[in-house]
């Protein structure tokens, strides 16, 4: 069965603009609180695959999405490669063992070592392919990652941070290490999506979060070519699964974006106009409602046909701008998957 959403990633015609929504699997929903509950915590979560399927599939029949992105952290990459990870109730990810030197690096397992080692991501994923294979519909799965970039924060500066002030450091004072931790970190991540991809996911999207922490002339040294080193690996490997970037907040590097993917992530805060200008000739374009509408059917659909204005149903895939938000109510959520598909031309 053809996906329109695999479709749409590829540039081809679609009946109607499909649509998901970055962490659609998460706490606004009760069902997921439920299961999470469950589970015991976060991390348990990740590990269980039967239970991680099913908080997967909660927004296809809950909210209507026309994809499901595999339920998953980031973070498990430096965790399987032996960081000591750990999520800390209303504080979030916390390392133990921040990376400080070549030392450190070194201790850590690299390479398809560490990528075997997520076997209940790979459970996961085969358990939803069984699943989805099994419905009517046409659903596709998305695999993802965080860009080496974003986990390299995590690694270095041991939570999150709003400054980057030890990266950075690092990358002005010290290049040579932060590029041996991004390599060792590249390394993994292409063996973990090459795994995701032969576990049965249909898309992959590689997350650069924290994308505007570098300042432009910097972005392609530290961090777009390593994103594009891994979207070169797996389009040599796998040609048919589209690749999805999202850089989150780069507008000012969008001259200079390069590569061998498929779909390029709009983060809220750039103008659909200004994304369609500079690259829509080139990739197709995901976004990039701002989140926060969504506390408004409203605003909500104010912004869903301007960006329906702007795109004209064409080379498009309509999402936010970044991740949905715990407090949003699910019957908003709804709302902007049904206006989506209204605008685009849904019977």
């Amino acid at each position: 069965m053809s996906k329109i959403f695999v479709d749409a990633c590829l540039g081809k015609e679609t009946p109607y603009t499909p649509v998901w929504m970055m962490r659609q699997a998460g706490r606004y929903l009760p069902e997921y609180m439920a299961v999470r509950a469950e589970a015991g915590n976060f991390l348990n979560l990740c590990h269980n695959p039967k239970k991680a399927a099913e908080v997967t599939l909660q927004p296809l029949d809950i909210v209507g999405v026309d994809a499901a992105i595999l339920f998953s952290d980031i973070l498990v990459i430096p965790d399987e490669m032996g960081m000591d990870l750990e999520f800390i109730k209303g504080f979030g990810p916390k390392f133990n063992d921040p990376l400080k030197s070549q030392t450190d690096l070194d201790k850590l397992i690299g390479g398809e070592e560490a990528a075997s080692k997520l076997t209940y991501v790979y459970e996961t994923i085969e358990l939803l392919r069984e699943q989805l294979d099994a419905r009517s519909d046409d659903k596709a799965l998305i695999g993802f990652t965080g860009a080496p970039w974003t986990l390299a924060t995590y690694m270095i500066e041991g939570q999150g941070t709003k400054t980057y002030n030890i990266c950075k450091k690092m990358m002005y004072s010290n290049p040579e290490l932060l590029h041996n931790i991004l390599a060792k970190v590249t390394e993994v991540v292409k063996f973990y999506m090459e795994k995701q991809i032969e576990a049965g996911i249909d898309v992959v999207q590689i997350f650069d979060s924290w994308a505007s922490a570098i300042e432009p002339s910097m972005y392609d040294e530290f961090s777009w070519s390593y994103m594009v080193e891994i979207a070169n690996y797996l389009k040599e490997k796998h040609p048919n699964v589209p690749i999805i970037m999202f850089p989150k907040g780069i507008p000012a590097f969008y001259d200079k974006v390069y590569g061998n993917f498929d779909v390029f992530g709009v983060d809220w805060g750039t103008p659909m106009s200004l994304a369609k200008e500079k690259l829509g000739d080139k990739y197709v374009l995901q976004g990039n409602m701002e989140p926060c509408r969504l506390y408004s059917k409203e605003a909500t659909t104010k912004c869903v046909e301007k960006i329906q204005e702007t795109m004209g149903g064409k080379r498009h895939i309509f999402n936010l701008g970044h991740g949905i938000l715990p407090d949003v109510p699910v019957e908003n959520a709804i709302h902007f998957v049904d206006e989506c598909h209204r605008v685009s031309g849904k019977k």
